[in-house]
């Protein structure tokens, strides 16, 4: 018989759905408490209103908390204020020590969860302002709460929009060489920019090194521009001209790299679809029938 495993954040997308979790049969929870069944249900689930409002509440107060260490960032704000923000944030990491407490002893495993990323990341909330008791400063770290706003996917459902991230994934990995050749090529051509406009320009003009006239042709190449150093000779401004021209097409050439990879790949699936029995490209799943429109698994649209 399969174990079953504690509702996930991020369901696999190559399993059906898992249904609510029967914790009157479950092995593990009809031996627990009936008080610990249902903080299970709240905290770990979202299939109750309960269960929703929880996790809408509780990422709430994860963006006021870390608005609230923003703030403590701030040196405008007068004495009165910083206390009162002071006074918040610890507001705010009992909360999370309370509710990281309840998840320990609510979940399935907790030595799983306590391993798991988000348990990782749910330690890390609480701790910054107990390490801000030994080392000045250090409370600043508690903006890592704002990783935990990631269960807006489970909340919002939205997990089912991230679906064809395998497919990005492997267009990346098979273009992988290209772009790296095509990244080999921009950084000989912005060192040999560099190196010229240390010659064209010099250090009058900012271009005191060859790395400085590097940097400079790496920011330009970009187009982010930053203006710290600019040409101020006729040739060293047409070549400036021409780098930047040059950087269209560094932002257009990987795209049309993976966009190509991601089409091919595409292409090949429908071309295989009848040898496949219908592969729903989302979950990857076989199997359906001549006449489905939507996988049998995750509910995705098939390809006609």
């Amino acid at each position: 018989m399969a174990k079953n495993r504690t509702m996930s954040y991020f369901p696999s997308r190559r399993d059906p759905p898992r249904p609510a979790i029967d914790y009157e049969t479950h092995p593990v929870f009809s031996l627990r408490p009936r008080w610990r069944c249902e903080a299970h249900r709240i905290i770990f689930g979202n299939l109750t209103p309960a269960g929703r409002l929880f996790d809408v509440v509780l990422i709430g107060v994860i963006l006021a908390s870390v608005v609230v260490v923003m703030l403590e960032s701030v040196q405008d704000f007068d004495v009165r204020v910083n206390d009162t923000l002071w006074t918040l944030e610890w507001v705010f990491t009992a909360l999370f020590t309370v509710e990281y407490i309840l998840r320990l002893i609510s979940a399935e495993r907790a030595g799983g969860y306590a391993r798991s990323f988000f348990g990782i990341i749910d330690l890390l909330a609480v701790l910054p302002n107990f390490v801000g008791l030994l080392i000045p400063g250090g409370q600043a770290l508690a903006v890592i709460r704002v990783l935990r706003v990631l269960r807006v996917f489970r909340v919002l459902k939205l997990a089912q929009f991230v679906g064809g991230e395998r497919l990005l994934i492997n267009a990346l990995r098979s273009s992988s060489y290209k772009i790296a050749v095509f990244i080999v090529a921009v950084l000989v051509v912005v060192t040999l920019v560099g190196a010229a406009m240390y010659v064209i320009e010099g250090a009058e003009a900012g271009f005191d090194s060859i790395p400085r006239g590097v940097y400079w042709a790496i920011v330009t190449v970009t187009t982010v521009g930053f203006g710290d150093i600019t040409p101020q000779t006729t040739v060293g401004q047409m070549l400036a001209a021409l780098l930047m021209i040059l950087g269209y097409g560094v932002i257009a050439v990987p795209t049309g790299i993976v966009t190509a990879e991601i089409t091919g790949r595409e292409m090949k699936v429908r071309a295989a679809r009848p040898a496949m029995d219908r592969l729903c490209l989302r979950c990857a799943s076989p199997g359906h029938d001549e006449d489905a429109t939507h996988c049998k698994h995750c509910g995705s649209e098939l390809l006609e």
